[in-house]
């Protein structure tokens, strides 16, 4: 009796515990939408990249720091032109992404340049308009990581200066099978 009690007992809390993982992956909150192979190209940066965006020209503008946004949603065509330079077009390669594989293309990257005192916009990753002894540039790449961005100059193997990018943690292959990070509208559905 005494063992049929603990067979029963066992499967009774093998059986909470197989209900109580259902529930807890059944009501996680989901950070992606699917929108399946065929999903839209935004026609706008993601409305989190766009916030943080406005956060960085702000504490760089306090700074004295001018930042310009030279590049942010791009189309599919617009990337494969940028794919063409240093290859089929004349001028130094830019980019290693065709299109749909950069994260430009699914409203999740900018890039940046410095305005100088000339008013002139500048990629010099030594200049110090400020003139606190530190370089604009790399001032700005650490705003911008402490909110929330990648910046292409940690990358390891092609270095993209004036590249900054939310993943959210999807990769392009996923974005390019229709996940998208849902926006903090939708997440409250």
């Amino acid at each position: 009796m005494k063992s049929l009690l603990r067979i029963l007992l066992t499967w009774l809390v093998i059986i909470l515990f197989i209900v109580t993982v259902f529930i807890i992956y059944n009501t996680k909150e989901e950070k992606y939408i699917n929108n399946g192979e065929d999903a839209p190209i935004p026609e706008s940066l993601h409305p989190t990249v766009d916030k943080q965006l406005n956060k960085l020209l702000e504490q760089s503008k306090g700074k004295n720091i001018d930042i310009v946004i030279t590049a942010g949603l791009r189309s599919k065509e617009e990337q494969n032109q940028l794919y063409k330079k240093g290859r089929s077009k004349e001028g130094n390669i830019v980019t290693h992404a065709k299109a749909g594989e950069s994260y430009h293309n699914y409203g999740l990257a900018v890039d940046y340049a410095i305005r100088n005192k000339k008013g002139e916009i500048i990629w010099d990753m030594n200049y110090d308009g400020n003139g606190n002894g530190r370089s604009d540039w790399i001032e700005v790449a650490e705003l911008a990581k402490d909110f929330g961005f990648e910046w292409g100059g940690d990358w390891s193997g092609f270095k993209d200066y004036p590249h900054l990018q939310m993943t959210f943690g999807l990769s392009i292959a996923q974005l390019q099978e229709g996940l998208r990070p849902k926006t903090e509208e939708k997440q409250q559905d």
